[in-house]
């Protein structure tokens, strides 16, 4: 017996829709320590700068831009960090996603694939 069944295929159109999305940016210590490292900060002056305490109070996140966007993301929606980019963002949409995010994401695709 053959089926069909929908498949979601991304590929990324750098539009920064996923760096607006209501949310914390969940930073691991890895992240923290590359991406201070990368904008040639101490990792202290990175925290007090760009982080906050996760709503769940269990980690750090980065903070948002005063629209609510991610703080990394620049005005021609590219990230200020993408070679350093947080595991997190690294992870999206194959290891993490939400509820209706591909209809919010340009970059998805919906694709019929037969199954057996």
């Amino acid at each position: 017996m053959n089926t069909e069944s929908t498949e979601i295929v991304h590929e990324c159109q750098r539009c920064g829709a996923c760096c607006r999305w209501e949310g914390d940016v969940c930073l691991t210590d890895a992240d923290i320590t590359a991406i201070a490292d990368y904008l040639r900060m101490k990792e202290v002056d990175f925290i007090n700068e760009y982080c906050h305490l996760q709503r769940n109070r269990r980690g750090l996140s980065l903070i948002d831009a005063p629209d609510g966007a991610c703080i990394m993301l620049t005005k021609d929606n590219a990230c200020r960090i993408q070679e350093v980019k947080p595991i997190q963002c690294r992870d999206f949409p194959f290891k993490w996603n939400f509820p209706g995010w591909e209809k919010r994401c340009p970059g998805a695709k919906c694709k019929n694939t037969p199954t057996s």
